[in-house]
């Protein structure tokens, strides 16, 4: 028996909030720039402030990378193509449900709490997947291709709602 592997890699695209932040740290620094002039012994808050703006763009240059092993879906935050996190790792034996994000099945889960990992550019082929973890049903919004989804039919084909 061999193993069923796939991955995915997805970039998530700036929002709205992102490049207000951008803004928003962009004029900050400019602002402690003229302050500077005004009085010659602030000469840090120049240099927080360009250090905070490092720190912060870094932060919100984001990809998702969706690994799919043998019925194990591990999500991972890749942070400035630097720096990995896992957020989300489950089994398709904890899945309640996979379906695309319009699906009608998804109504009775309306209070889960979402967690989106998506590359939120609108068109995508978003997907919903419901776990329960401890006690609590949760809302993993993300784009799997075509691979993982049917990986998932072929674990548990009664969890799955495929686009037609």
């Amino acid at each position: 028996m061999s193993d069923f592997y796939t991955e995915q890699l997805i970039k998530k695209r700036a929002t709205a909030k992102d490049m207000m932040i951008k803004i928003g740290l962009l004029a900050l620094t400019v602002l402690s720039v003229l302050i500077l002039f005004i009085f010659p012994m602030g000469i840090i808050a120049p240099v927080v402030m360009i250090a905070a703006d490092v720190f912060v763009f870094r932060r919100l240059d984001l990809e998702y990378e969706y690994l799919f092993v043998n019925g194990e879906l591990d999500i991972d935050k890749i942070m400035n193509k630097a720096k990995r996190k896992k957020v989300f790792s489950m089994s398709v034996t904890d899945m309640e449900l996979l379906a695309p994000i319009n699906a009608g099945e998804l109504m009775q889960f309306q209070r889960a709490k979402v967690f989106d990992y998506t590359s939120n550019t609108g068109n995508a082929n978003v997907y919903a997947m419901v776990v329960l973890e401890n006690g609590v049903h949760k809302k993993i919004l993300f784009e799997p291709n075509e691979e993982i989804v049917e990986g998932f039919y072929m674990m548990a084909p009664r969890k799955v709602v495929r686009k037609h």
